[in-house]
């Protein structure tokens, strides 16, 4: 095999005008989204999203209809359960009797308090109540162990016995290991407890929100048995309250009655105890008080009497002697005062008399005789006053001694009496207590007696339970719609996660932001029922009027109106099945059907597919040119179709890179250039090998095909980063095997091309 030839300076430093070498690589921009007025980001925003949903309109389906189908079949499968509700009202009333609040207190109404209620609904004595009226312990839907096995329980078990049948006659220890014992039978008090568990869950006591009323439900396979469930739980709520009310009641009654009892024993042997006592000693007692207070009462009245008379003697004898003025003189002895008034009415004559007629005078003198007379008469009546008053004060000095005297016996024998009153005191002060006691405990006697006679339980049934109509679950009408928005929303969040997860590129707006890049065209992928047995490479001649034809002149234009009009043009891609040698021939076919002239080089070495496209196999070709075994026109090919010129990969398989960095390269590009219009290469993929990088560099730019929806933009970008290190000009990017259908209903601008409305255009 010969060796490749070296590649010289000249080669290396090679500048094809127009062509990549000769200046830098243009800088690929990024446009970052998000921009815009602010007025049009929700509109915006909504356009993203129908074009997700379009882009995914088959997964959303999916999941918008799978869904309900499924709860649809799941529901269809689930045993309606009904639920019976009825509403009780808690109103307590509070009792009178304060003996009976320590039996029979009422709590505040409180949360708490309705929450008690609610778990005496449903306490366990009403529930087996509840179990052994209607029989539950012989229902399935509580009883487990009536239940049959299910599928895997038989399959667990058929695969037990069949392990047993073949272990046990050859290996018993073994089978012993690994068969465990069959469980004993359930116990029954266990299996009433369950049953007890199982009939509570299906139980549900609710107290309404700031209210007294109570919501008891009960939820069963069988519509009559929730309603008739609910209705017995409410009868044996209320009877249970009236029950223990009249229990209560009773019990209280009894107990006042023998309390009664207890105190009449209690007063009738406090009576005799005091009896006894005044008997013994000597206490009688007096119309309004003991005898002895009573005859202090009245010795303290004389003796004070008494004293008030002694007052008024003395007065009287003091006034009679002349002790206290003449007002008191004249209350004691009025003669005396009017006498005295007569003498000192004769002295004043007398003094009239002397004055005028002398001191012995007849008259003066027998006046003398009047005043002498006179103060004799007042001195004998005053003497007699003062005697009787002096008598007076004696007798009542002696009459309060006698008091005085009587006073301190009485006081002597009511202090006696008073150490004897005390025993008798706490002894009356005892019995008082217990009459007063014996009094109130009769009158809470009659008080409950009346009370069991208008009792009336704490709540009272406000609606019973009706039979349900309609199961409570599963509420299809609820669930159904349900499951339909929850098949919408997932849906929504499947297409989203596949759009976000599709790191693919999908149209040109795609290309244009991310690569940086002009997208020159989108073509389509062509269906088999449309090409028949024609290749995909003969289309664009066969069928000059269809999409694919018109995206291939697009793809022609983009290249002319590119700056430079360059003449040789590298197409590859980033890794095989880009479709990259389809849009190399299809393009040159269809700038040959415009009268320019072409020339296609398959320089892909290691992976030729010109000789089998275009029916030219086994025949000279680029490989046979660049080593000097063949000229030009012994390797350029004619098109059976169209006046395009092509040129095979050649027999020969050789180290390619040398090849293409060999002045013969340089040599033929320069020949070339000077005699087609158009020069294409089709160039491996670039990850694929190396030598779509230098041939990109012989070219004037470079074109790199992309596959819709299928190649990862990492893929792409790397690409485009490798044909940048080889001072490589890419001009823009194609988009090969377009599905049209599914790209305009991804909403992009550029898909504008594939719409109906455009069909008039097409000859498909």
């Amino acid at each position: 095999m010969p060796t490749d030839p070296p590649v010289s300076e000249e080669t290396q430093m090679l500048h094809v005008p127009g062509g990549a070498a000769s200046g830098p690589a243009p800088e690929r921009r990024t446009r970052v989204a998000g921009g815009g007025d602010p007025p049009h980001l929700a509109a915006h925003a909504v356009s993203v999203v129908l074009s997700m949903l379009r882009r995914r309109i088959w997964a959303f389906v999916l999941c918008a209809v799978a869904i309900p189908v499924i709860a649809f079949v799941v529901l269809e499968q689930m045993a309606p359960r009904y639920t019976a509700t009825g509403t009780a009202v808690y109103e307590p009333e509070s009792y009178a009797a304060q003996e009976l609040q320590s039996i029979l207190r009422v709590d505040p109404m409180t949360d708490a308090v309705m929450a008690s209620q609610a778990e005496i609904v449903r306490s366990q004595q009403a529930t087996e109540r509840l179990i052994d009226r209607f029989g539950l312990m012989n229902s399935q839907e509580f009883n487990w162990t009536l239940r049959p096995p299910s599928i895997f329980a038989s399959a667990v078990q058929m695969l037990r016995d069949g392990l047993d049948t073949v272990l046990r006659p050859v290996l018993p220890a073994l089978a012993d290991l690994l068969l465990p014992a069959p469980r004993p039978p359930p116990n029954p008090v266990e299996v009433r407890q369950s049953v007890v568990r199982a009939v509570q869950n299906a139980m549900e006591v609710t107290v309404v929100r700031q209210s007294h009323v109570l919501n008891v439900s009960f939820t069963t396979e069988d519509r009559q048995l929730a309603a008739d469930a609910v209705n017995a739980m409410l009868e044996y709520y209320i009877a249970d309250q009236l029950a223990l009310k009249f229990d209560a009641v009773r019990n209280a009654t009894t107990w006042l009655q023998a309390r009664a009892d207890e105190l009449r024993r209690e007063v009738q042997l406090s009576e005799d105890k005091v009896t006894a006592y005044r008997t013994r000693t000597g206490l009688v007692q007096g119309v309004q008080a003991a005898l002895d207070t009573e005859q202090v009462s009245r010795v303290s009245a004389d003796l004070l009497q008494a004293r008030n008379e002694l007052a008024q003697a003395e007065g009287k004898l003091d006034a009679a002697r002349g002790g206290r003025g003449a007002q008191a003189q004249a209350a004691v002895a009025p003669s005396v005062v009017q006498m005295r008034t007569q003498m000192d009415t004769l002295n004043a004559q007398l003094q009239s008399l002397t004055s005028r007629l002398g001191s012995r005078h007849p008259d003066v003198l027998s006046l003398r005789n009047q005043i002498a007379d006179l103060r004799q008469s007042v001195g004998n009546e005053t003497t007699r006053v003062v005697a009787a008053s002096d008598a007076e004060v004696r007798a009542a000095r002696a009459r309060v001694a006698s008091l005085e005297q009587n006073l301190k016996l009485a006081q002597a024998e009511y202090d006696r009496k008073a150490q004897s009153q005390l025993p008798l005191n706490a002894m009356d002060r005892d019995l008082q207590a217990s009459r007063t006691l014996l009094q109130t405990v009769l009158a809470r006697i009659q008080q409950t007696q009346q009370q069991n006679a208008i009792e009336k339980p704490d709540a009272r049934v406000i609606s019973s339970a009706l039979v349900p109509a309609e199961p409570s679950f599963p509420r299809m009408k609820i669930l159904m719609p349900a499951a339909a928005v929850f098949g919408i929303l997932f849906g929504l969040l499947v297409v989203y996660l596949l759009d976000v997860s599709d790191s693919t590129l999908r149209s040109g707006d795609d290309v244009r932001a991310v690569l940086g890049l002009p997208c020159f065209a989108l073509i389509p992928q062509v269906r088999a029922r449309l090409l028949g047995r024609a290749r995909l490479e003969d289309y664009v001649v066969r069928k000059p009027h269809s999409s694919f034809a018109e995206q291939i002149r697009a793809l022609r234009a983009g290249l002319w109106l590119d700056n430079g009009n360059p003449r040789i043009i590298a197409i590859t891609a980033a890794r095989p099945g880009e479709a990259k040698t389809t849009t190399a021939i299809a393009l040159g076919r269809s700038a040959a059907l415009n009268n320019e002239r072409v020339l296609v080089l398959d320089c892909d070495i290691r992976q030729p597919s010109f000789g089998r496209i275009m029916r030219a196999e086994h025949g000279l070709g680029i490989a046979d040119l660049l080593l000097g075994q063949a000229t030009l026109e012994e390797v350029i090919r004619r098109d059976r179709l169209t006046d395009m010129d092509f040129i095979p990969a050649g027999s020969n398989r050789v180290n390619s890179l040398g090849l293409f960095m060999s002045d013969a390269m340089s040599r033929a590009m320069e020949y070339v250039r000077g005699r087609y219009d158009l020069v294409l290469l089709d160039a491996p993929p670039v990850f694929a090998m190396t030598d779509a990088r230098i041939i990109s560099r012989c070219a004037d730019a470079t074109l790199l095909c992309v596959r819709w929806r299928e190649t990862p933009r990492s893929v792409v970008s790397r690409s485009l980063d490798l044909l940048d290190e080889a001072d490589a000009r890419v001009i823009g990017v194609v988009m090969t095997r377009v599905d049209p259908r599914a790209h305009v209903r991804g909403g992009h601008t550029d898909s504008e091309v594939y719409h109906p409305r455009y069909g008039g255009y097409y000859r498909d």
